[in-house]
This record gives structure tokens, sequence and C-alpha cells, in this order.
């Protein structure tokens, strides 16, 4: 049996965090892709875009918090 690892809101900030995106620790998914989208419109934010691509490649391991947060916040990023 294989056991999938499921991408939280923890994670989420954690790869946030790791594209240069100040988000508060406590912070849950919907306030780091709202605070990502910040970032994007203001300065950019290289590679955030094929981060929102690649975790929705993996939708089905998504939380749902996540998955949402996403798809209201990240879903057309600017260019």
């Amino acid at each position: 049996m294989m056991i999938a690892e499921l991408i939280d809101g923890a994670d989420f900030r954690e790869r946030l965090v790791a594209l240069g995106v100040r988000i508060p620790d406590d912070a849950c998914p919907e306030t780091c892709a709202r605070m990502a989208r910040l970032k994007a419109r203001e300065t950019g934010v290289p590679g955030l875009a094929e981060l929102v691509q690649e975790l929705m490649d993996k939708s089905d391991v998504l939380l749902p918090s996540v998955h949402r947060a996403i798809q209201d916040h990240l879903s057309s990023l600017p260019d």
C-alpha cells in the first residue's frame, strides 16, 4: 500500500516563503495565497506560476483549504 504525503497549509506556506514571500508563521492557506498574490502584483515572485502549476497538478494530495486558496487567489497570476 502506498501512502501519499498530503500538502497542508504549513507545506504551502513553506513553499511560498522559499520563493521569497514573507508570511506570518501562523497564516492560514488563504492568507498565504493572498500575500503571494499581492507580492506578485507589486514586485513579482519568480517561480510562483510554476509552483501553482505544480501544486494544481497534484490536486489529489492538496488539502481542500490549500486547493481552494490557490483557486481563489493564484489561479490567474499577473504577467
